[in-house]
């Protein structure tokens, strides 16, 4: 009955997120799709193995009792895949996409071989905006890609990653916590209109009550890099803060050393979710798999 080990997979994945709408998201199908698959086991094995709960699922006894049969085969089929790649040794070039803010700061380059090391195979990075990641996927051009925004498409699978906060970074000392007022004392290096880190900082400007068009902006950019060095070139003067807004990732070195310092505005955290995507069509490729799960382990 479970020859494909597809249901049985999705059994598995619902016993490990603990929701039926997690397990729907990381599998790529939909949330009925899954509550069918769990009904198809129950019937034919005659008893229930999940039970619905407020704040997620329970495993009954006949569930536990599944859920070790079904790991031991998940086991032994990973073992036998990268037994098959083995003897395929098939040479490839891994090919993975980051946006900018990730390629540049978050996936270092040792990262990199210690993945191509994982699937013992080359890999490639490709650094795009997240919009053009997502469309390069959909085309084939990529096997993996590590977005800042979900730029949502049915044919790919988002995996949620890293958190990041951005935060406001400047050239000189300033206080902590900035209040409204005190944002239009500053000068700004912003980024430019359509990039999704303007698109977060707009929304909470917006709650605010703040007016973007009312700062002394000095210049737009058009990435975090350009940001950064702007921001280390421009002359320190305590009177006037050359300030922006950028992933603490970006920045983390840069305040260790005191070229740079940090503050946050007064009642926000500007947080925003990192993403793993890949087509729906690789969900079962062994060196996707590996890749995927390699970075989720955060091995790098």
């Amino acid at each position: 009955m479970l020859k494909d080990f597809v249901k049985l997979e999705t059994f598995l994945t619902v016993a490990r997120e603990r929701s039926f709408s997690r397990a729907s998201a990381k599998l790529g199908i939909s949330q009925p799709a899954v509550t069918q698959q769990i009904k198809f086991i129950e019937k034919y094995l005659a008893c229930k193995t999940i039970e619905r709960k407020k704040n997620g699922i329970k495993l009954t006894n006949a569930g536990e009792e599944l859920y070790k049969i079904a790991t031991k085969l998940e086991r032994e089929i990973l073992t036998a895949e990268q037994d098959i790649l083995k003897i395929i040794n098939k040479e490839i070039t891994f090919r993975l996409g980051a946006s900018f803010t990730i390629g540049t700061y978050v996936i270092p380059g040792k990262c990199l071989n210690t993945i191509g090391k994982a699937i013992d195979n080359e890999i490639n990075l490709d650094i795009d905006v997240s919009d053009r990641i997502v469309q390069k996927l959909k085309n084939r051009k990529l096997d993996v890609g590590l977005i800042e925004s979900p730029v949502m498409d049915n044919n790919l699978i988002y995996r949620e990653w890293l958190e990041d906060e951005l935060i406001v970074a400047s050239n000189v000392p300033i206080a902590k916590t900035l209040n409204t007022e005190e944002l239009y004392e500053l000068d700004w290096v912003c980024r430019d209109e359509g990039s999704h880190t303007r698109r977060i900082v707009s929304e909470v400007f917006e709650e605010l009550g703040v007016s973007c068009k009312s700062f002394n902006v000095l210049s737009e950019v058009s990435n975090t890099t350009t940001v950064l060095q702007t921001l280390k070139r421009s002359e320190r003067n305590p009177q006037r803060p050359v300030v922006s807004i950028i992933s603490k990732y970006a920045v983390m070195d840069e305040i260790v050393n005191g070229e740079l310092f940090e503050a946050r505005l007064r009642g926000y955290t500007m947080t925003r979710k990192f993403f793993i995507v890949y087509s729906k069509d690789n969900k079962h490729n062994a060196y996707v798999d590996k890749v995927v799960n390699y970075i989720l382990a955060g091995s790098c």
